[in-house]
């Protein structure tokens, strides 16, 4: 069984976590919330880069979110049916990535002035760019017509939209709501967001529990 180290919650975490779901990868939660578990794995040498998360999967120990994400992914076929898909799906995933940047500072700055940020600059950003792909992809996924990396990195951010603002965020973005309908319609997706490996929001005991563990 696959084993994410990590802190309780969502932060850099919850990607590596929907892929492992989607890919129907069965795998445990280990949370830190002591200092000397993490100078630990530091000790061990699991952590490359001396950060989390960490990745225990196949006998390997996995660092840097997006990496990890990405050997889920190609692990479940995920990754494209060949070299065109492939490249789109990177260059869609990576978009993703830098859509779901913005909301990561929720709890650590006031969430009031992180949302509106957001939805002033990220969302008239990167929902009409998503839309443009959605539409002229035209499927329902956002590369090909199966699911793949881009439609879950691109989950991400459009799950807190729709956890900030409602539903109403697609209404001047049908083909980009029609992928997340799709998406989490899926039955590995669905029951990813009703379990617990599902984290919550960030919240001050999270907020708390890493800046213990991370000494700021």
């Amino acid at each position: 069984m696959a084993t994410l180290y990590y802190f309780e919650g969502r932060g850099r975490g919850e990607f590596i976590r929907l892929c492992l779901s989607a890919a129907k990868i069965e795998f445990k939660d280990h949370f830190l919330y002591e200092r000397a578990e993490f100078l630990k794995l530091i000790e061990d040498g699991k952590l490359l880069f001396n950060q989390l998360p960490l990745l225990e999967i196949d006998g390997k120990q996995l660092t840097q979110s997006n990496a990890c994400a990405r050997y889920v992914a190609r692990k479940a076929g995920l990754c494209g049916k060949n070299e065109d898909e492939a490249v789109q799906i990177d260059m869609v995933s990576e978009g993703g990535r830098d859509f779901m940047t913005p909301f990561l500072p929720i709890g650590f700055k006031p969430e009031a002035d992180v949302l509106a940020d957001a939805k002033k600059k990220a969302l008239p950003k990167y929902m009409p760019l998503f839309e443009k792909i959605a539409a002229a992809n035209g499927t329902g996924y956002l590369v090909g017509n199966s699911l793949t990396l881009a439609d879950l990195s691109v989950l991400e951010p459009l799950l807190a939209c729709v956890e900030y603002f409602g539903m109403e965020c697609f209404n001047d973005y049908p083909a980009l709501k029609k992928v997340y309908e799709t998406v989490t319609g899926l039955e590995s997706i669905s029951r990813f967001l009703k379990s617990s490996h599902r984290q919550r929001k960030n919240d001050e005991r999270y907020v708390s529990e890493v800046k213990k563990v991370l000494a700021w």
